[in-house]
């Protein structure tokens, strides 16, 4: 089977499959999109929603946020990972994005990595959330994901492996392969013990075809 015909199969599986997928983030508007992709990093979107709750009450707005200090928004955060970090972030985010950029969301990977914790995977997940950009974030899941499917050849960090699935995923199923991939790794293609067995893609999985060549030999 080669890499196009493979990514043929497992994209019209994931279409067929899940015609619609969506972030498991909980928001409403693009701010709050943001503060809860940097609140996510290392850290679960169960946990992320939450908190959210109340951290939008008291900041609904970037121009609330940018108003506070890192000292008031830790005990909002202070369950998710790295609250520390995660405050001065968030603040400084705000800060930039109501002062440089009127307070509107940025509509290109370029502008919004210029904000203050947002580094290439958040940009490109809000470039594809909120305008439907072909951006294709990687995460932990897509990184795993791709390489055991065989989707990607020894990417070695996740730019490598974005390069690689944009090659061959069709500009308008970007946006939506990003959701698939992460939606596939955090249910089925798990870290550790996949599922393989009820895999409905293991006819095309080099990982599963490896695996079960291992086991019967």
């Amino acid at each position: 089977m080669t890499k196009k015909e493979r990514f043929s199969k497992i994209l019209d599986y994931f279409s067929k499959k899940m015609p619609r997928a969506e972030t498991e983030l909980s928001y409403r508007t693009p701010y709050e999109l943001i503060v809860a992709v940097i609140l996510s990093a290392q850290c679960t979107d169960k946990r992320v929603n939450m908190t959210t709750p109340e951290f939008f009450k008291s900041f609904p707005t970037p121009e609330a946020l940018a108003a506070a200090t890192p000292e008031k928004v830790y005990p909002l955060i202070k369950s998710i990972s790295y609250p520390n970090s995660k405050s001065k972030h968030l603040v400084a985010m705000a800060k930039m994005l109501v002062n440089d950029f009127g307070g509107v969301m940025p509509d290109n990977v370029e502008s919004l990595m210029k904000l203050p914790g947002v580094g290439r995977k958040t940009a490109n997940v809000m470039a594809s959330v909120v305008y439907n950009l072909p951006a294709l974030a990687v995460d932990t899941h897509v990184f795993r994901v791709s390489a055991r499917l065989g989707l990607t050849t020894g990417a070695k960090n996740p730019l490598q492996t974005e390069k690689q699935l944009l090659k061959y995923i069709p500009e308008d199923k970007v946006a939506i392969a990003h959701h698939w991939l992460i939606l596939h790794g955090r249910y089925v293609c798990t870290a550790r013990n996949p599922k393989c067995p009820e895999c409905e893609l293991k006819q095309f999985c080099l990982y599963y075809s490896k695996v079960f060549r291992e086991k019967v030999s």
